[in-house]
């Protein structure tokens, strides 16, 4: 039986198994998939033991996304223009990384929201490998304008110039800023939050004056951990999301990498997002 994993730390919550396991049945593909705890200093050793032990591919997420595309002995055009993966294929000797999390967000928001990107304000918040996974997909929706908010302004920096070309190609205004920049302000028709702080329990990491009446206030998390985001945007009379659609979107979009399959996303989305609500009642 084919084997598929996610990896990353932590890794425990990931729903992953669970969609891919449905998307099997659903597509009449035969595989297991589960969870692959990886240490902090140890990825590349982790990977290497999985393919070592029969492993097809693999899922990566937090904190591993550089490390994944670094990894690869082929990398997809998204890959390379992001410097991060969250899909690693095992091809004979080849390693090849792809990037889904871009196209699964676009995909949950544009359709299973159903928000248009196209002229629109949109706030990304983080500078890590998620943000760099979304990103180039993001400017392909021609928004007006993208800023990019990251404790660290350099990184953001960093992630504008990696993207500046795409941008000016696409007539899209891409900008920088630090978190606390206090020119951080003026209602955003989209937040998107692609840092870790919503794992952590660290609180919303930027003012709610980047919020609107209508505001799509997206956190990649989702579950418990999105919560407090979530209430956060309702509060500001922004439109709150968590990230389980993109889950189930990007987990489509890698299915169709390994198996040459598209599975029926929104199908089960709309059964896990009943098995999420149900687990957050009890």
């Amino acid at each position: 039986m084919d084997l598929y994993c996610v990896m990353g730390n932590p890794v425990a919550h990931s729903r992953s198994p669970w969609i891919h396991a449905r998307f099997a049945e659903l597509t009449g593909q035969t595989l297991r998939y589960e969870r692959q705890l990886a240490p902090l200093d140890g990825f590349n050793a982790a990977v290497m033991a999985f393919r070592a032990a029969g492993g097809c591919g693999c899922n990566v997420t937090v904190p591993f996304k550089h490390e994944a595309a670094a990894l690869a002995t082929w990398q997809s055009p998204g890959v390379v223009l992001a410097g991060a993966a969250n899909t690693l294929h095992f091809d004979g000797d080849a390693i090849r990384a792809h990037n889904t999390d871009g196209p699964g967000l676009v995909a949950d928001i544009t359709g299973n929201a159903g928000v248009a990107l196209t002229g629109r304000d949109v706030l990304l918040i983080g500078a890590g490998g998620a943000a760099a996974g979304v990103l180039g997909p993001l400017i392909g929706q021609w928004p007006r304008r993208i800023v990019i908010a990251n404790r660290t302004l350099a990184r953001a920096d960093e992630l504008v110039q990696r993207h500046a070309a795409l941008a000016v190609h696409e007539s899209v205004t891409l900008q920088a800023c630090a978190i606390d920049d206090p020119g951080l302000a003026g209602g955003f028709d989209v937040v998107v939050n692609a840092t870790a702080s919503s794992l952590g329990a660290a609180g919303v990491p930027v003012p709610a004056s980047v919020l609107k009446p209508g505001t799509l206030a997206l956190d990649m998390m989702y579950g418990p951990a999105a919560q407090g985001f979530m209430d956060w945007a309702g509060a500001h009379g922004a439109l709150p999301r968590d990230g389980l659609g993109m889950l189930v979107e990007q987990a489509a979009e890698s299915f169709l990498v390994w198996r040459g399959v598209r599975p029926p996303s929104a199908a089960v989305l709309a059964e896990l997002r009943v098995i999420v609500d149900d687990a957050a009642r009890t």
